[in-house]
């Protein structure tokens, strides 16, 4: 009997003398980190989360829980142990030895343009014999742009040489618009036709030929992104922010001075989206981070108020795009004003499957280009 009582005796101090080590001890030389695989991804690419786990103390942590939540529309194909609601929660767990570093890559596919970030994450942990729980929040940065597609069909590439030829025949340009002004270095988004494989051979680098379309200088993208019907028109919204960023890589491709404007609010800095003119070659990865923060559950801002002067504003060479999915009374109203002006401009008018094409005032009807949804939601 007493030697039942004495081993008892110590189990309950050793039990006792491991949880107040573990108490003490569990967090301490214990790094938990989460970062994206790449800083930016196009909606539809996949992509990886890698969560890093170091032990750098002797001590076992015989279960480690990391918990943290991130946006809904990244979508993970391990979806052990997370709930979906209007957020994506994720908790794994590790059993982690003694100067055990672990390393777990998560995939996802992004199914929504946005600005993702995960900024805090909890770990939990247990003593060794798991009678207790200890919980540490951390404070982490990680963040993903997941930029809209880039819109391309035949359709709108007939639209878009169709209006350089319009506002070449207004202006009565005589220079042929297919004319080489030069060459530049390839992006990404330029068509394999266009490489001058002379120059390629010369300077070792991708070079294309830039294309001589001196009528138009400069092109401003407007978009109106208020929707405030009673049908909300959600995917014809994100739609629109695709057509903006198919007319951006687009114009840019020629060498065209690209600026882009909108009255949605960024996510960041609660401001519209605004980035000023230019033909650099980072200008569209400019565009498509500040289309990427634009948060479509805030209230979009007043368009006239805050672009009415500077759409009203007419430069020679510049032509106004907008892009807008529903047609507010004072955004049709100053369409009639720059068309009273006499100003170059087309309004990309995106329609889903499905649905109505829009009711436009006579008037307006040769400014306006119905954008066709072309894929999957």
């Amino acid at each position: 009997m007493m030697q039942i009582i004495g081993i008892g005796l110590i189990a309950f101090v050793l039990l006792v003398l491991q949880k107040a080590i573990y108490e003490k001890l569990w967090n301490r030389d214990l790094t938990a980190a989460i970062s994206f695989g790449v800083p930016s991804i196009y909606e539809g690419q996949s992509g990886t989360l890698k969560e890093v786990i170091e032990n750098r103390k002797r001590l076992p942590l015989p279960m480690l829980k990391v918990k943290f939540q991130t946006d809904r529309h990244l979508m993970f194909e391990d979806s052990k142990g997370s709930r979906t609601t209007d957020q994506y929660y994720r908790n794994d767990v590790f059993q982690v030895n003694g100067g055990e570093k672990i390393v777990r890559t998560l995939r996802f596919t992004a199914g929504r343009r946005g600005y993702y970030t995960i900024k805090t994450m909890d770990i939990v942990s247990t003593d060794l014999f798991m009678t207790s729980l200890y919980a540490a929040e951390r404070q982490i940065s990680a963040s993903l742009y997941v930029y809209p597609k880039i819109f391309d069909s035949s359709e709108f590439k007939r639209m878009l040489q169709q209006l350089n030829g319009e506002v070449l025949t207004k202006r009565h340009v005589l220079e042929d618009p297919f004319e080489h002004r030069g060459i530049r270095e390839y992006q990404p988004t330029d068509e394999l036709k266009t490489i001058n494989w002379k120059a390629t051979a010369r300077t070792g680098e991708l070079k294309v030929n830039q294309k001589d379309y001196t009528a138009l200088h400069s092109v401003r993208i407007f978009l109106n992104l208020e929707d405030k019907g009673i049908l909300k028109k959600e995917a014809a919204v994100e739609f629109a922010f695709q057509i903006a960023a198919g007319l951006c890589a687009y114009f840019l491709q020629q060498g065209i001075r690209v600026s882009c404007y909108g009255n949605g609010v960024d996510i960041v800095n609660g401001q519209p989206v605004s980035v000023e003119a230019s033909s650099s070659r980072s200008q569209l990865e400019n565009v498509l981070r500040a289309l990427a923060r634009v948060d479509t559950a805030k209230d979009t801002v007043d368009f006239d108020t805050y672009f009415g002067k500077r759409v009203l504003e007419e430069a020679k060479g510049t032509i106004n795009c907008f892009i807008s999915p529903n047609a507010p009374a004072d955004f049709v109203e100053l369409l009639e004003e720059c068309r009273k002006r006499g100003m170059d401009f087309v309004w990309f008018y995106p329609v889903m499957d499905n649905t109505t094409e829009p009711v436009i005032p006579d008037t307006l009807q040769k400014y306006i280009k119905i954008v066709h949804w072309k894929g999957t939601t």
